[in-house]
């Protein structure tokens, strides 16, 4: 009788997984062939039962037709490499100045160590990636970010110099199309050149953001340490057209550290990435529940129409 029981305990689950796939079809099909870009950072990175979880969902949209982009962070990696060689570090408005000794240290972590361990763990997973930085094949041309500051005394803005922080200005997006275009999974280090060679860290959502927009991509994915977007309750909000994100940018809503991953979403989807949806990268297949199930993960954001 026991045997019997589970006998019928593992039919029940194998049906139920039978009918999870049949219930994801359509949104399989609908996302068949398709660029999605994700960025990939937060405590996620850091715990190894969600980034080896991370790399099988990245395979299996692999093979089942999706053309996954990965761009990673490392802000936490990069902290310690700096602490460990005694390299002294600051943040101003949520980005990280980056004078010259740092910058080597924040290639040497994001474009080395990093980048290497999210290919390998693609690989062991049973997909293939290719591991490039936003230097390689001119993918990332940037300049100098600048931002201002105002006194809350004198009301006077001043530049703040971040050192070697830079924004894209072009992305040549053919390297990753000639990845892509095969069984590999391209994975990118958010790092930039300078018209003169110049190195520049470039934050990683922003990076994803212009990467999504020069593939054209179906969708852009912020992986983050929060659940999405909260409301005035506190509870997360599904879907936001444009105009609504802004309005509640400026109710003072989306605050703090927000506000850059809405405007990179914003950005994105006026140039041409269908939707872009900020959600939790710590929830186990996030990815998957977000591209593959009628109710999705986190908050959506998409132009209004």
């Amino acid at each position: 009788m026991t045997n019997d029981k589970n006998e019928d305990a593992r039919r029940a689950a194998w049906l139920e997984t039978a009918n999870t796939l049949t219930e994801a079809l359509p949104n399989i099909l609908r996302h068949d062939g398709q660029t999605v870009v994700i960025k990939f950072g937060g405590h996620a990175m850091g715990d190894a039962d969600l980034a080896r979880k991370f790399a099988r969902d990245v395979v299996l949209l692999k093979q089942i037709g999706v053309n996954p982009v990965i761009v990673h962070g490392g802000g936490p990696q990069i902290g310690a490499m700096l602490e460990r060689l005694k390299i002294q570090s600051e943040f101003v408005q949520g980005l990280r100045v980056t004078d010259r000794a740092t910058v080597d240290v924040v290639e040497m972590v994001l474009a080395g160590h990093i980048n290497k361990e999210i290919v390998t763990s693609i690989a062991q997973a049973g997909g293939r990636a290719v591991g490039i930085s936003g230097k390689d094949g001119g993918l990332l041309t940037a300049r100098k970010l600048h931002r201002t500051v105002r006194d809350p005394e004198s009301e006077i803005e001043k530049v703040l110099d971040l050192g070697f922080v830079g924004e894209p200005t072009r992305v040549n997006p053919a390297v990753i199309q000639t990845i892509a275009g095969s069984d590999l999974i391209p994975v990118i280090a958010p790092i930039g050149v300078g018209e003169e060679g110049e190195t520049y860290n470039i934050n990683a959502d922003t990076a994803a953001g212009a990467i999504a927009a020069a593939l054209g991509a179906k969708r852009l994915l912020l992986l983050t340490d929060v659940a999405g977007v909260l409301g005035p309750d506190g509870a997360v909000i599904p879907e936001l057209s444009a105009e609504k994100a802004g309005a509640l940018k400026d109710e003072d809503t989306i605050k703090g550290g927000m506000i850059p991953k809405v405007e990179t979403c914003l950005d994105a989807i006026e140039k041409g990435v269908e939707a872009a949806v900020i959600l939790d990268g710590r929830a186990p297949h996030g990815v998957l529940l977000e591209l593959f199930t009628d109710h999705g993960a986190g908050t959506l954001i998409r132009r209004a129409g």
